[in-house]
């Protein structure tokens, strides 16, 4: 793009102060996760009698409004994001409230539902809503102390935990309380509010691996392997084994003809097995690029409500990069969570993409704009 710097358009107002590195970085990974999805999906597709480029034509129709909703929601103002964040949030909540009686059933859960042929997780847009309305409500206590907003914040937080514990959807509310304690330490709350909340934590993953089979079964598999079917993990393992240092090639790989879910939950076992230790080691700078280069530009940032938002949003999504990894090679127990922007699923590359859009929205630099 060529825009003068005295040109006061919207786009080119937003082409001035958007951070083009943090961009270049996601369509990078946009890059990848499509060439990642045509290795992996076709074997997937064909394993279970579909046609083999049904995941691969699926992502792409996903794809389409996910990158119109980076760049739309990019071009925000902070005031525009916290107006937009507050109506995602109460529709999510309102969807996510119906998945029990009217969402669809998927490997014994709850969590989307049914628009014709395509599928929504409300769970995946409130995740990025929750940490902008968590922020503006953190950041209206900050400033005026005799308004609740921390209790408020606590309030909608253990709202959107309890309707995922409903679903259940473990994986989904251990992205929100990781970020969600991020925003509170962040903003200054006091230790030993920070002493319940922890503890209060330890208490409901406590009594989720009592309450839930799967996760007990999870939690018993990873610290004895004996204890039960390994199989995943070991396929994925052995994936990263035969991929080595440059790997076998796109489209060379064969663990994708067995390990289930190699094109959403296990991709990264594909990535090492087709591109080798090499592209898993770039992908993992990347999402760190992302994640350390939104917090360097809050360095200096005077608005409170930016700085809790960014790092609630960074913190979500680099957490739950982390998860997928670390899940794909047994350094934590398994949880079936996507890794942004790069595995097939519909939902959460809209989530994601809403998440990018903000972080794009909320970096940009300010001065001279009047941007509240």
């Amino acid at each position: 793009m060529n825009f003068a710097r005295n040109d006061t358009s919207v786009i080119a107002r937003w082409w001035w102060t958007v951070d083009h590195w943090t961009l270049a970085a996601i369509a990078v990974l946009i890059g990848i996760g499509l060439l990642l999805t045509l290795a992996a999906s076709p074997a997937v597709a064909g394993r279970i009698g579909l046609d083999p480029y049904y995941f691969v034509r699926h992502q792409l129709l996903y794809l389409a409004p996910a990158t119109v909703i980076i760049l739309s929601v990019s071009l925000l103002s902070p005031k525009e994001t916290r107006r937009v964040a507050v109506v995602a949030l109460f529709g999510a909540l309102v969807l996510m409230a119906l998945v029990p009686f009217v969402g669809s059933e998927i490997k014994g859960a709850r969590r989307w539902i049914a628009f014709g042929p395509l599928s929504l997780q409300p769970s995946e847009i409130a995740k990025p809503a929750l940490a902008i309305v968590t922020a503006w409500l953190l950041s209206a206590w900050r400033m005026e102390e005799r308004f609740p907003g921390h209790l408020l914040a606590l309030a909608l937080f253990g709202l959107t935990i309890g309707l995922l514990m409903m679903q259940p959807d473990l994986g989904m509310t251990i992205v929100m309380v990781v970020f969600t304690f991020a925003q509170f330490f962040v903003a200054g709350i006091p230790l030993l509010l920070v002493g319940i909340v922890f503890g209060l934590g330890l208490i409901g993953f406590t009594g989720a691996y009592f309450a839930f089979s799967h996760v007990a079964s999870r939690v018993d598999r990873f610290l004895d392997p004996a204890s039960g079917d390994t199989y995943q993990i070991n396929t994925g393992l052995e994936a990263f084994m035969n991929g080595g240092l440059f790997g076998r090639g796109p489209g060379e790989g064969t663990v994708k003809d067995f390990l289930p879910d190699a094109h959403s939950d296990f991709i990264f076992a594909v990535a090492g097995e087709e591109m080798g230790f090499v592209l898993c080691a770039f992908l993992v700078a990347i999402f760190a690029f992302i994640v350390l280069r939104g917090f360097g530009r809050m360095m200096s940032e005077r608005n409170l409500f930016v700085l809790y938002a960014v790092t609630g949003l960074l913190t979500q999504f680099g957490i739950q990069a982390l998860i997928h990894m670390s899940s794909t090679m047994a350094l934590i127990p398994t949880k079936g969570m996507t890794l942004p922007l790069i595995s097939y699923g519909g939902s959460s590359l809209l989530g994601i993409a809403f998440t990018m859009g903000l972080v794009l929205a909320l970096t940009r630099r300010r001065a001279g704009y009047g941007e509240a």
